[in-house]
């Protein structure tokens, strides 16, 4: 039996973990506070004289940097966190001895052995063998830490190349009814079928023999840890304006309509009623248009979505009670909010310019599907980058929008 009891090393590591957290959430507050009084500051001035003084200004934008620097570091510290210790026993001892001599050395006999006896997820086409599932769960499990698209939409694994899925656009008729009372019928549901290909993402970490070689080394870890960022930054782009061609179509990929005639199929936006810019003199109400352009059912688990440059610009706003709208998370791994919504900062959304949709609104969990074809291939190349040993990593993803009424864009333009 596996024993799962930390050991004092282990628990001393997790000490050092939490107290690096801590120290950068106390390191943020400080700034946050700073920032406060500062742009406070360059505020009265404006209103006072009409414009700021530039070293206030100047001090108030290298807050606003210095905020985003120690939120992207109590990301990562918070990821690190969350990641478990995972020893090296498996539920299928000899798959997974299988597994680890073959990415040591290159040898697949035994896991071309397991296949034959259907113990095994089989052999790629093109070279190189399908992970076990406990390598693909480290690698799903690492990708979801640093995706921020899979943390807020919903997710839906298959086993053939394509999801195609019929859904109701209008709903079908209803109403009531008594006991013996004649059902009068019903106008049938209007049909549209979700049609998500999946496109191969690939990786291709390298590692050394030496790595390979140490036989305490955890080379499934060491994999997950390499493909994550690389796959969470292609797929986060595509999720955002992929163009869905052997890829996943992007939420900006869609037409966009104002939203009073948005139909299915269409993205409903709502506009500022300034080109390239918020409003000069109610910057908020653009937002809040936009928070009700949902109906009341896609609200609840709504968030916003933009990129870093564009938080930083709404950092600086204040409601009519003088409060800032945007608040930082109330614990590690939580995100911040802006005017109580969830925020989630995607760096591949646009920044702030005419005629763009830099920010998006809504239930993405019901607005956004992804699809994750299981199995992920590993094909090891110790021949293309000597002395360095490549494993050429696959994973095949698909998605798109689910459900048109659950995601708003905020356009800034006049109309």
């Amino acid at each position: 039996m596996r024993n799962s009891k930390p050991t004092p090393k282990s628990k001393e590591i997790k000490m050092v973990k939490t107290a690096e957290l801590q120290t950068a959430q106390a390191d943020f507050s400080a700034t946050f506070a700073a920032f406060k009084d500062a742009n406070d500051q360059r505020l009265a001035e404006i209103e006072a004289k009409q414009s700021a003084d530039t070293l206030l200004t100047d001090k108030v934008e290298r807050l606003n940097v210095a905020l985003d620097q120690q939120t992207s570091r109590i990301e990562r510290l918070s990821i690190k966190n969350a990641q478990p210790h995972i020893g090296s026993g498996s539920d299928n001892g000899e798959a997974k001895s299988a597994w680890s001599s073959y990415i040591r050395t290159g040898d697949g006999s035994a896991l071309s052995s397991l296949e034959s006896k259907g113990l095994s997820s089989g052999v790629d086409a093109e070279g190189g063998f399908v992970a076990p599932a406990e390598t693909e769960s480290r690698i799903d499990r690492a990708l979801a830490e640093s995706s921020p698209f899979r943390t807020i939409s919903s997710i839906r694994r298959i086993g053939a190349g394509v999801f195609k899925k019929p859904i109701s656009a209008g709903g079908a008729t209803s109403g009531w009814a008594g006991e013996i009372d004649a059902r009068p019928e019903t106008t049938a549901p209007a049909l549209e079928l979700l049609d998500f290909p999946s496109g191969e993402l690939y990786a291709m970490p390298a590692a050394t023999q030496i790595l390979l070689d140490d036989g305490v080394a955890d080379v499934d870890g060491w994999l997950a840890d390499e493909v994550r960022d690389v796959f969470a930054a292609q797929e986060t782009a595509a999720f955002t304006t992929g163009n869905g061609i052997n890829k996943p179509s992007g939420i900006l990929n869609y037409t966009n309509v104002a939203d009073a005639t948005q139909t299915w199929g269409n993205v409903g936006y709502v506009a500022t009623g300034t080109d390239g810019a918020f409003d000069g003199t109610a910057p908020i109400d653009a937002l809040i248009d936009l928070i009700y352009a949902p109906k009341p059912r896609y609200r609840t688990g709504a968030s916003f979505m933009m990129n870093r440059r564009t938080v930083g610009a709404l950092r600086k706003f204040k409601d009519v009670d003088g409060n800032y709208i945007w608040q930082p998370a109330q614990a590690a791994g939580q995100p911040s909010s802006l005017l109580g919504y969830p925020l989630v900062e995607v760096e591949d959304m646009p920044d702030i310019g005419l005629d763009s949709f830099s920010v998006a609104f809504g239930d993405f969990r019901r607005g956004y599907l992804i699809v994750d074809r299981q199995g992920v291939r590993v094909l090891r190349d110790p021949y293309s980058a000597k002395p360095y040993v490549l494993f050429y990593t696959t994973k095949r993803v698909g998605g798109g929008i689910q459900d048109f009424n659950a995601i708003k864009l905020l356009k800034f333009a006049a109309s």
